[in-house]
């Protein structure tokens, strides 16, 4: 079964970068457009960054001109390369695949900006 694994997640300063990564782990499948989410306390989730399996790009107002979203298919992985980050990028950030159809999650990784 295909496990989708975040890592890069931790405090930081305002003004400072963070870099996720989220590794599709298994093998035998298929992995198409993949993405970020952000979810806070109280609030439902919400699209940070997203990536095609083609390489187009598409990013939240809120963050764009600061994070960018990556992927290495022969690694299974995506990136998102967060700088200039704000106390409001505070989240939860959560790692999604579209895998073979199916919607996949990871489970979700903290990233805590101080002011």
């Amino acid at each position: 079964q295909v496990q989708l694994v975040e890592s890069g997640g931790g405090l930081v300063q305002a003004g400072g970068s963070l870099r996720l990564s989220c590794v599709a782990s298994g093998s035998g499948f298929s992995i198409n457009d993949r993405g970020w989410y952000r979810q806070v306390p109280g609030k439902g989730r919400e699209l940070v960054a997203s990536i095609t399996s083609g390489g187009s790009t598409s990013y939240a107002d809120s963050v764009k001109g600061r994070f960018t979203i990556s992927r290495d298919n022969a690694k299974n992985t995506v990136y998102l390369q967060m700088n200039s980050l704000k106390p409001e990028d505070t989240g939860v950030y959560y790692c999604h695949a579209n895998i073979d159809g199916w919607s996949k999650w990871g489970q979700g990784t903290q990233v805590t900006v101080s002011s």
